[in-house]
């Protein structure tokens, strides 16, 4: 273990991420590289966490707008990641990796209802645990999910994988003079409105000391690069 930073994380992917190109649906490819790269986490002795979103199905707050009532919306966001976190755990498997799916509401047709002991127990037999279903509450993103989970587990870290490859002054795309970060505190997040993740999930990351690492998941070794120390993306911890 002595070339790991990180011994237990929570790994959080975006739901596109896992679409690929055809920006909708699951890019089976792109998902086999991600599980190859949480394979090798494994074998350095890694325990894994894993967040799933769930934007490559459906987004409550986007998809259903003004159309819909929002926690209408937000529990098809809901499922949309446990349908998500079934299809990876099913490529895991098939990776040589054992793989559990617990969800914050209860379906036990498809997965298991989330504990945090139950969680810990798979965790340290080796397993990968998904946790789908976000909070379980509508009004909190995936980001929130993911911090909240990584919190509960005591993880060493929260790796943000993302479309972007850190955290920027200003999107990226839109601004050619925005500027990439390579260490931020919680507080410079929050005071400078930087879109790292939603207010919520920085700030229960803030109350509970919790580092999280932001980098771009288009190269998915990106994962064992951060879990073994690589400067990647953007730092976000205590002074």
């Amino acid at each position: 273990m002595s070339q790991v930073k990180y011994s237990r994380i929570l790994l959080k992917v975006s739901g596109e991420a896992l679409a690929g190109d055809q920006h909708r649906g699951l890019d089976f490819n792109v998902i086999s590289s991600v599980c190859e790269a949480i394979k090798q986490c494994r074998e350095l002795g890694v325990q894994v966490g894993l967040v799933i979103g769930g934007g490559n199905f459906w987004r409550g707050v986007k998809d259903g707008a003004d159309k819909m009532q929002r926690s209408h919306g937000d529990a098809m966001g809901m499922l949309a990641t446990v349908m998500n976190s079934i299809a990876v755990a099913d490529a895991l498997e098939k990776h040589g990796v054992e793989a559990r799916v617990l969800t914050a509401v209860e379906m036990n047709k498809f997965a298991e209802y989330f504990t945090r002991d139950r969680a810990d127990q798979y965790l340290n037999e080796g397993k990968v645990v998904i946790f789908a279903a976000g909070t379980g509450n509508p009004y909190f993103s995936t980001d929130t999910g993911a911090v909240l989970r990584g919190v509960e587990i005591e993880a060493d870290a929260i790796l943000m994988a993302k479309n972007v490859d850190g955290i920027y002054s200003a999107d990226p795309n839109v601004d050619p003079t925005a500027v990439k970060f390579d260490e931020l505190t919680y507080d410079e997040v929050l005071a400078r409105h930087l879109k790292a993740t939603d207010t919520t999930a920085m700030t229960l990351a803030m109350d509970n000391h919790m580092t999280l690492v932001c980098f771009a998941l288009k190269d998915p070794q990106n994962i064992v690069r951060v879990v073994c120390g690589e400067k990647i993306g953007t730092i976000v911890k205590e002074d």
